[in-house]
């Protein structure tokens, strides 16, 4: 009972210290001008009518999710060591073995993300657009690579859990899946962030989910560091909801995003990512799929990619995609800890 009253404390406290965040950053997102750019240079001229409106909403609100969620992580450690014995130690959930990883990850891909990000607003990098692409990938691979080294040599680990079959050692495989995850996860989160409280919507719930397999597992610190995450995307969608007051950016869903498929890892329970993170594959796979269909037939097979645009160009209002796709994330969420339960019992 008292971890419980743990998680759901912290992630109070996460939601809390992210609303009064909020105010002071948006103060300095308007102040500097750091508005999104939506280029409209002839490829996409569905997706720049449909989104010109937005053109200037300050964006890098993902600040506020993962600061909150570092800063109560080594708050409450360093506040824990201060005051022994005080109600701070009971709140620590800072775990060598549990959220040291996943923390470093969000941190280092928060700040990749960063500088994307005004790379992007200052129209800096080829063509002006930021970091390219193939750098991302090689920065975040990068990141996901160290990850994978961790595990492999420092927690001994190479099991993989196949849900309703079983556990197996797949020795040095586990350092490729370990990138496949990262990179696909973090990449797939960031195409859903296009429509105003989409991905803190979706991302909420993934993360719940595998609060509670955290929690099921008795890893608590990793559920509290999920709770933590839940409780500031909670505080970032009141903000972000249509119309948003302001946008995530990259520094919030490619952190978030790799953050998500370590946490996932670290229960075992990657292959059940598919699953609670649906809309994170489809995203990514109608993605994909246009790509495809344009080279090699010369032909769309959505009107606009990502999926979401897709709706949207149909002539959907954007909070009703947004509302319909939360439904289904929560749905597969519930569907991928209902698999866990199952597979615990046999």
């Amino acid at each position: 009972m008292m971890d419980i009253i743990k998680i759901f404390s912290v992630t109070t406290i996460a939601f809390i210290v992210s609303m009064l965040l909020t105010p002071l950053w948006t103060s300095v997102l308007y102040k500097f001008k750091l508005g999104k750019n939506i280029r409209n240079n002839g490829d996409t001229p569905q997706y720049s009518a449909m989104h010109e409106k937005k053109r200037g909403t300050p964006t890098m609100g993902g600040v506020l999710i993962w600061g909150t969620t570092l800063l109560l992580l080594f708050g409450f450690s360093w506040l824990s060591q201060l005051f022994p014995n005080s109600f701070f130690q009971y709140l620590d959930f800072l775990s060598r073995f549990e959220t040291w990883l996943p923390a470093a990850a969000l941190g280092a891909a928060a700040l990749v993300g960063l500088v994307d990000d005004i790379w992007d607003i200052r129209k800096f990098g080829k063509h002006g657009i930021g970091i390219r692409f193939r750098s991302k990938l090689l920065m975040y691979a990068a990141i996901a690579l160290v990850g994978s080294l961790w595990f492999f040599f420092k927690l001994d680990w190479d099991i993989i859990r196949v849900p309703l079959v079983g556990t197996f050692a797949i020795g040095w495989w586990y350092i490729p899946l370990f990138l496949a995850v990262i990179i696909g996860t973090s990449f797939s989160v960031n195409e859903i962030d296009g429509l105003d409280g989409l991905a803190a919507g979706t991302l909420l719930t993934s993360f719940a989910a595998y609060g509670v397999i955290s929690f099921a597992q008795g890893k608590i610190a990793l559920a509290v560091f999920c709770g933590a995450i839940a409780g500031a995307l909670l505080a970032f969608l009141w903000f972000n909801i249509y119309p948003a007051r302001f946008f995530m950016g990259d520094t919030g869903s490619m952190s978030l995003g790799v953050t998500l498929g370590i946490v996932a890892l670290l229960t075992n329970y990657a292959l059940l990512l598919p699953i609670i993170g649906f809309l994170f594959v489809l995203e990514a796979a109608s993605v994909i799929i246009q790509i495809g269909a344009r080279k090699l037939f010369k032909k769309k097979v959505f009107l606009c990619a990502p999926i979401h645009h897709h709706f949207e160009a149909k002539g959907w209002p954007e909070p009703k995609v947004v509302m319909r796709f939360w439904v289904i994330s929560a749905v597969t969420s519930v569907i991928g800890v209902i698999i866990m339960l199952i597979d615990r019992t046999l």
